[in-house]
Order: structure tokens, then sequence, then C-alpha cells
């Protein structure tokens, strides 16, 4: 039978995506790991990779097709000694057992009533034939990147659930493996981390209430006077998530001035030392963003109980401070992450920021470079802005708001004097970093901050 190509999940939030470019055609042999097509998710645009290896039997799917949903079949794969007069047959065959899933889908919430945890569960036994075909001693169907993989790692493929073409096991589910342990401790592992997933599915839904329907929007204006520009998978997932974080993560804000003028000389210090290359380009060049990455990593390394996140099971408090940082691009933004910036040095986070930026703004990032991390930075200072509070990116208990740097009118020994103060606020989760927690942190980082040789120590 033809092997069925799916459209990959490649983020956890991604429920579809943009088929950009194919980067093969009908009748090319491909082998596991080649990349065979380009998909652009709500945040970059990746490679795919087959997962097995045939002749491209017939692509279902264009080019340029948005709006393709995770796992609907893309393209079909021959295996070897088949021709393309199974492809026919093929959706057929596939055609059935996709409409009775889908109908058992839909009537089981019906029949059992289950509680919104509950209804994701049908879905889970679809996964279940391969483990026991590998306990009679028959054939257990696997990739050979799978094969490979879960040999190099001591696995046993028939505990394995295969989520590929007729349960078939695929990279990702050695991958899911390897995170939850082997055998069928693992398959219920994956289960029951899935399973609180479903949960807060009926968050967004307590927004329809004070919201508009777009019929009611539209009477507001003339007709003619506006032009409805369509929203993309960017934009759906920032408001999306955004709010779900403003209704169901308790934010409490606290804001310091800091005064910069060390800082900045330092900064000039610094970039002035930098080595030069035979072209007279420097090594690295400093920002006073970076200086503010580094410090509230360091701030978050001596005040260790604010680097936490929030779990319903217990307080996850992190061990390194991995710092996301919000990169403006068309339509929306992103924050790439610097991991382990309480262990770099200044330069290394410049750098590495300037990488990730690029990148990010070209939709090249890679999901491990944007997903996950604990708190994050937000800066809008370069743009004037005095001041403002910043939203948190779950899972984080924080993230850090920065302003302009500007002068001000200060007061020193009692007297009047001119200095270049900082506003940062941060947003915190109150379940996580209560009041007296986060003016600690703050009074770590604005320590950095007006004496920035001791983020050099």
């Amino acid at each position: 039978m033809p092997i069925k190509i799916l459209m990959p999940a490649l983020s956890p939030t991604m429920e579809e995506g943009n088929l950009a470019r194919w980067l093969v055609k009908e009748g090319d042999t491909v082998s596991s790991g080649d990349v065979i097509a380009e998909i652009e998710t709500d945040k970059a645009t990746m490679e795919v990779e087959a997962v097995d290896e045939g002749k491209v039997g017939k692509i279902l799917v264009a080019e340029g097709t948005e709006g393709v949903k995770v796992n609907e079949v893309i393209a079909l794969l021959l295996e070897e000694g088949e021709d393309a007069s199974s492809l026919d047959g093929a959706a057929k065959t596939d055609a059935a057992p996709a409409k009775a899933e889908a109908s058992a889908k839909t009537e089981a919430p019906a029949k059992s009533e289950p509680s919104a945890p509950a209804a994701a569960e049908p879905a889970a036994p679809a996964k279940a034939p391969p483990a026991p075909a590998g306990d009679k001693g028959e054939r257990i169907f696997a990739s050979p990147l799978a094969r490979r993989l879960a040999a190099q790692d001591g696995l046993d493929l028939a505990a394995i659930s295969g989520s590929g073409p007729h349960g078939r096991i695929v990279k990702r589910d050695v991958d899911e493996a390897l995170k939850s342990g082997t055998g069928r401790k693992a398959a219920e592992a994956t289960k029951a981390a899935a399973a609180p997933a479903a949960a807060p599915a009926p968050a967004p839904k307590a927004a329809a209430p004070s919201g508009m329907a777009d019929a009611q929007v539209l009477k507001l204006f003339d007709e003619g006077s506006y032009e409805v520009v369509p929203h993309d998978n960017m934009r759906k997932t920032i408001a999306k998530r955004l709010t779900e974080s403003k209704q169901t993560v308790p934010h409490f804000y606290l804001t310091v001035d800091c005064e910069l003028d060390a800082l900045l000389a330092l900064r000039a210090q610094l970039n002035s030392a930098a080595p030069k290359d035979k072209d007279g380009k420097p090594a690295y060049k400093l920002s006073v963003n970076d200086m503010v990455i580094k410090a509230h990593a360091l701030a978050l390394k001596a005040v260790p109980a604010a680097n936490a996140s929030w779990t319903d099971g217990g307080m996850l408090v992190h061990k390194h401070a991995d710092v996301g940082v919000a990169v403006a691009i068309e339509g929306g933004l992103i924050t790439p992450i610097i991991r382990r910036a309480e262990e770099k040095t200044l330069s290394a986070i410049s750098n590495e920021m300037k990488d990730l930026a690029a990148r990010a703004r070209s939709r090249k990032l890679q999901p491990q470079e944007y997903q996950g991390g604990t708190t994050s930075v937000s800066n809008l200072g370069m743009f004037g802005i005095k001041d403002f509070a910043a939203v948190i990116n779950p899972p984080h208990a924080t993230i850090l708001a920065v302003g302009a740097g500007e002068q001000r009118a200060v007061v020193k020994n009692g007297a009047l004097a001119i200095a270049t103060v900082m506003s940062v606020t941060l947003s915190t989760d109150h379940r996580a970093v209560d009041g007296a927690l986060g003016a600690e942190l703050m009074a770590a980082f604005r320590q950095f901050i007006e004496n920035p040789m001791s983020m050099l120590v």
C-alpha cells in the first residue's frame, strides 16, 4: 500500500500550516531524512524531512496552499515494487477508515457526555495496535530512521505506538518514547501528559460574551470605509495565547527606575575594545538590550525562587535562566530564547541575539529556538516608549518590560542632578511570584544595571 505523507505538527500550538514549497516532484525517489517540502507555521518557515523511503507517487496538496490541517494527507509515497496504479485503490481504502474515525469522534461525546478532559481520550486507542502485533511475533511496521534511532537508544519497538501511515512507527514516536521512558509505561505517560492539554480548551470561549460578532462590528462603520485583512496563523496564535494569558494568569506589576550612566559608559568602553577582523569589523557590538538580558538572567540566579513556572501539580523552579526576547516581525512577534543566559558573556549574548533576530525576521528559526524559556524581555525603548506593562507568555511567570533611557532630574545627596534613567516594569504571575519576591528580583536587577561591572565577574 502507498504510504501517506501527512501535514506534520511542527509546534505544540500548530493546528494548520501553509504548504509553501515542494522540494520534490512526482516520480522522484526519496530516502528517510531527505528534505521534501517547506511548511510555513504560525512562527517560521521550516523544512520537512521524509520519514520513509520510496517514490513520490502523487502530490495531493499543491505548493502555495494555505490552511492545510495538521495530519491531512499531502502526498502519497510508493514503496518498492508498487506503481501508480495502486494510488486510486489506496485513496479509496484510506477514505473509509478516516470517515469511520471522524464519525466515532463525533458520536462518542453524545453517548457518554464526558467532561472536557475526557473528550480527548477517544483518539488515543488509534495508536494502540502496533504494540500487540510485536507481542505476538508479527512484523512491526517502522520507518528505517525510527528503527535506527530505537536501536541506538535501546528501545523496544514492540512497546512503541506508531502514529505514521497504517500504524507505522516514525521518528516522532521514538522521540516521544525517549522523553517519557520506554515500554508500555512510556505510552501511558504520553497519554497522561496529553490529557491535561485538553483542559484549557474552554478558556477562549469565555471571551465570547464580551466580544462582538463580525456582523455587529461591521454595522458600526460605513460600507467602503475599511478593508478586511484576513488573520494569518501567527495573528490567530498571538490572539489566542494572549487572551488565555490575561484570562487565566493573575498579573500584577512592579516598576523601578534604573540609572544608566555607568552602564552606558561601560558599554562604550567594551565596544571600543572589541577586537577587529582584517576588514575592520568588530567581533561584537553590545546594545543596552544585551546588557538588560544579562542583568535579568543574573537577577534570576540571585533570586532563584522567582525563576519559576506555575503548574497545578507543583511549582517548577528552573535551574537556569533561559531568557526569551521579543522580536517584532512582519505580522506579529516572536520570542527567540537565549539559553543559560546567566552563564554567557555579554559578547556571546550580543552575537547570539543578532543571529536569532535576523533569522526570526526571515522566519527561519527552529521550534527549539523559540519554544520554552523561563522568562522574557520586551524592550520598546528604541521606539521612545517611556514605560509599559507586558503580557506574560505562559508558561513563564515573569516578563520584563523595558522603556527608553532618558535624561531626568534626580536628587543625589540632597541636591538636584541630571541622570539617564530607564523605567522597567516586571509583570508577574501572582501564583508563582508574590509581591515581596518580585520586589527582591527587581532590586537585584537594578543592582546589576547600576553596577554593571558586576556582570563581568
